[in-house]
């Protein structure tokens, strides 16, 4: 897998907003339908909130931790799949599909594989599947998005790794750019990525110098000054939209 990474300062930058913010640019810039793609369709937990957005490339693996029988037939998987991980430029984002969902019997995500997989430049992971460890994971620096909480861990194993996933009815190529915090997570497309930060600091921006300000503006002015102020500042803040990224009609 090869990708034109962000430098290590435009991610930094990105990680300073929250995942809305992050999707509002990347809905003026996109080809995709922004409605309906892009962000988890299901409801993601994050486990770890205090540690604010993570900002990381995909990479994935698929899991079946039901099945005993992948350990037997493929015995030096995981060694592989640990190669797989420390070969791609991080940050990284461990996209997990758990093939067990929506009956999850075991976590892959733990103490100890955290703490190997931020040691190979992780920074989190996202997976339809359970964790364990949870404090154990904040220690390590390991953010984790899930569907719940696990107690074991089954015959968590990988099955196969750099191929497309799909976690919480989303489809997640390694690659991807993820943006991810207590809101969900946002999945950005190669050829979306380079302008991604521009779009989300104009948006940020354009809505406290417009429609933020008028909203709380209101000292000495009438119910119907209130209206006819915040419809001006909507008109500015579209008009500003349509100028910076050449949009007709709805923006």
């Amino acid at each position: 897998m090869k990708h034109e990474t962000l430098s290590h300062a435009d991610l930094l930058q990105l990680k300073r907003w929250n995942t809305p913010t992050i999707y509002n640019g990347w809905e003026q810039i996109t080809k995709c339908d922004a409605s309906a793609e892009g962000f988890n369709l299901e409801e993601a937990r994050d486990f770890m909130p205090h540690m604010g957005p993570m900002v990381g490339y995909a990479i994935t693996v698929v899991i079946e931790p039901s099945n005993r029988e992948h350990r037997q037939s493929h015995p030096d998987a995981w060694s592989e799949y640990r190669r797989y991980v420390a070969s791609v430029p991080g940050p990284k984002v461990v996209v997990v599909q758990d093939l067990d969902k929506p009956r999850v019997i075991g976590a892959y995500w733990g103490e100890v594989n955290s703490n190997i997989h931020r040691a190979l430049g992780c920074v989190g992971t996202i997976t339809d599947g359970a964790i364990r460890d949870v404090d154990e994971m904040c220690n390590a620096g390991f953010k984790a998005i899930a569907r719940r909480l696990c107690v074991g861990h089954a015959f968590s194993h990988p099955v196969r790794w750099g191929c497309d996933v799909e976690v919480f009815g989303r489809k997640v190529r390694p690659g991807d750019l993820i943006h991810a915090d207590k809101h969900g997570f946002l999945v950005v497309p190669p050829e979306d990525q380079a302008r991604l930060l521009d779009a989300a600091r104009f948006m940020d921006a354009n809505e406290c110098k417009t429609i933020i300000p008028a909203a709380r503006d209101n000292s000495g002015r009438t119910c119907e000054e209130i209206l006819a102020h915040i419809d001006d500042a909507i008109a500015a803040f579209v008009r500003a939209v349509k100028e910076k990224f050449h949009r007709e009609g709805e923006w």
